[in-house]
């Protein structure tokens, strides 16, 4: 029975499920030998660094990693760095099939006037600062002014708005890096605005997103009714047959006509604004934004021109992948062909689509790229050396390290009631996840 040498590169969602996909795959013709490639020294990607923190039962799909990472022909290779540690070439020389699971970290630019100032940040930083990225744990994140705004209109605008507006002491059971919580908590910010460029009925909120908004206990959601209503009437012929935008607008709905709370701290929705430029002098001021209008379907700015008083700017417009040496990347991703690469060579999750979907339509993605991936494969098996023996003079994070680093954040959260207290600082990742 021949054993096939799979490497995966990056430890997210979108990597832990090919490997799963591969392990059920097995038969009495073939076994998989999986090896799986991780920048940090910790894995679980956008599991840990990207789920919001006050999100607990996302995060619970780490145990379906830690299941597939415990199988004997499973091994982690943390703090190994595509092209600085290994190259795509040495991994198709040691491998039958190499994939990419790398992701889209880079946020996209606005690409207006004043997007350099002082206060205008990416989610791209935002989203990693408060989750305790070890990368990220310097960035500036002004916090003394009164008015954020976060452009967007999908989820991850949703989680950056809900974490500049609650009450941080609704984090303070939550897994949020020390650093932002202290910070958090002593933020003077009250009043959050989410703003997207077109209509409600173009959002890329997910219901459960916006069911939750009146969950926040101490902080007023403000969503203009007419602004939802007037979206069900331009689409009124696809509500029957669209579950999804059916489904959203009505959330939208209910949140607009749910009763104010006369609370200190506001979060509105706002809907058909396009920012034309940031105000300022060395910082963020304010935004100007064009008013639009929906025509046809179609978007288009009226001469109407807002501004709304701003300290704190987070676009959150989307994501595009990093360059990969020896990869070509186009349009923000790996370039691809339902995931085939080139020989040998595949992309799945984010790197391979764009940044869509939530969690767990990486496990149908992955799925679908291991099929073609097995359909590829030779007939025969490589016979290679070992190649953690590339890694000789560097230090490798293995499952047993990573698991020592887990359970001492672990341990750390219990005294005061948090599920971990993230370690955020390389050097002591690395010490603690020594062999």
């Amino acid at each position: 029975m021949p054993t096939y040498r799979i490497a995966i590169v990056g430890a997210g969602p979108a990597g832990y499920f090919s490997a799963q996909a591969l392990q059920n795959s097995q038969d009495e013709n073939r076994v998989f030998a999986i090896d799986l490639f991780e920048r940090l020294p910790t894995p679980w990607g956008l599991v840990r660094s990207g789920v919001a923190p006050d999100h607990p039962k996302i995060k619970t799909v780490a145990k379906v990693f830690e299941k597939i990472a415990s199988d004997p022909n499973f091994r982690l290779f943390g703090n190994v760095e595509l092209g600085r540690d290994i190259s795509i070439d040495q991994l198709k020389e040691n491998y039958d099939s190499v994939i990419l699971a790398t992701g889209s970290s880079v946020g996209r630019k606005l690409g207006i006037p004043g997007e350099e100032l002082a206060g205008s940040l990416s989610a791209a930083d935002f989203v990693p600062w408060y989750n305790g990225h070890p990368d990220y744990v310097n960035v500036s994140v002004p916090l003394n002014g009164k008015n954020a705004i976060v452009i967007g209109a999908g989820n991850v605008a949703m989680d950056c708005g809900r974490m500049l507006a609650l009450d941080p002491a609704e984090l303070d059971t939550t897994d949020t890096a020390d650093h932002a919580l202290s910070a958090l908590h002593e933020s003077a910010i009250r009043n959050v605005v989410i703003v997207g460029r077109r209509g409600p009925e173009h959002a890329a909120f997910t219901s459960p997103e916006i069911r939750e908004l009146p969950k926040l206990e101490n902080t007023d959601v403000i969503i203009s009714e007419a602004e939802i209503e007037a979206a069900k009437i331009r689409v009124a012929g696809e509500l029957e047959e669209n579950k999804e935008l059916r489904n959203n607008l009505e959330a939208l709905l209910e949140v607009s006509q749910s009763e104010s709370k006369n609370q200190e701290r506001k979060l509105a929705i706002n809907f058909l604004l396009t920012p034309l430029e940031i105000i300022g002098t060395e910082k963020v001021a304010a935004i100007r934004f064009a008013r639009n209008e929906v025509i046809n379907d179609k978007v288009s700015a009226t001469t109407e021109i807002i501004d709304m008083p701003c300290d704190l700017v987070i676009s959150a417009i989307g994501y595009q992948a990093l360059p990969i040496p020896g990869v070509e990347i186009a349009n923000g991703k790996v370039v691809n062909e339902n995931g085939f690469v080139a020989d040998n060579l595949y992309v799945v999750g984010w790197a391979k689509r764009g940044p869509s979907g939530v969690i767990g339509t990486n496990k149908s993605d992955s799925s679908e790229v291991i099929k073609l991936l097995i359909e590829k494969l030779p007939s025969t098996a490589k016979e290679n050396p070992d190649i953690s023996k590339a890694f000789t003079n560097h230090k490798i994070i293995t499952q047993s390290g990573w698991q020592k680093i887990n359970q001492a954040e672990v341990e750390q959260g219990e005294p005061v009631g948090k599920p971990r207290r993230k370690v955020t600082d390389w050097k002591d990742l690395l010490s603690l996840g020594q062999e």
